[in-house]
């Protein structure tokens, strides 16, 4: 199995695994910004009827979210505890996931240009080599298929915001969620995008307001920021 995996990274989610689906724990964040992320992969791609690989899909939240708006998706992840928390979680939701213990990697060397849709959310900050899992999402995804990522910026605010800010001070993740030198710079990512053949065809920023406690999706892209690409026909 190709690999490209931080141990320490597997071990931290594996023991949250059991909380995933709670809404009031370290997992509050990806429930509050599901809808968004939902909304707009679905605007930009139309998920009704479409073939949709979650990469990285830990307990399955945009993953079944995906299959209720009317997808065939497949989620792969790396935690075997996350995965059966994911698959548990279908008897409870009555949707339909087919999940898979694997990289993206070895999937994408089964099963190149099987999906018109692959989606990749807030995992890239996650792995040592973050290019390698993108040239396995372009592998992945058919010619003029649509490919969705979501990560953090790698600068000073971003470190403030999203390091001390939401880890220490708001206490919205735990501590030692996110290792800052992990975090990949919009123009690094699109670096990667352009050299695995993928366009970039927007980017957006995702922000966290302290006071109205609302996720929104706008142009400031220095913390959290989302890229939409297009893989050429």
């Amino acid at each position: 199995m190709n690999m490209n995996a931080d141990p320490a990274e597997l071990q931290k989610f594996s023991e949250l695994a059991h909380r995933w689906w709670d809404t009031t724990s370290e997992f509050k964040p990806l429930h509050e910004i599901n809808p968004l992320r939902l909304d707009w992969i679905d605007r930009n791609a139309g998920l009704a009827g479409k073939r949709v690989l979650d990469i990285g899909c830990g307990g399955g939240i945009l993953s079944e979210s995906m299959a209720a708006a009317g997808a065939h998706v497949t989620g792969i992840d790396l935690s075997e505890k996350a995965l059966g928390v994911a698959r548990l979680h279908l008897f409870e939701s009555g949707q339909k996931v087919d999940y898979h213990h694997a990289s993206a990697e070895e999937f994408a060397a089964q099963h190149a240009g099987e999906f018109d849709i692959v989606t990749c959310m807030e995992m890239l900050e996650h792995v040592p080599d973050p290019a390698s899992t993108v040239a396995a999402c372009a592998q992945l995804v058919r010619p003029d298929g649509h490919v969705f990522f979501s990560t953090i910026n790698r600068n000073f605010k971003a470190y403030l915001f999203a390091v001390l800010g939401a880890e220490y001070i708001l206490k919205l993740l735990p501590r030692g969620t996110h290792d800052y030198a992990k975090f990949i710079m919009p123009s690094e990512l699109a670096r990667y995008c352009r050299q695995a053949g993928l366009e970039i065809a927007e980017l957006l920023g995702m922000s966290y307001s302290p006071l109205t406690r609302v996720y929104s999706l706008e142009n400031d892209t220095d913390v959290n920021y989302l890229i939409h690409a297009k893989r050429a026909a």
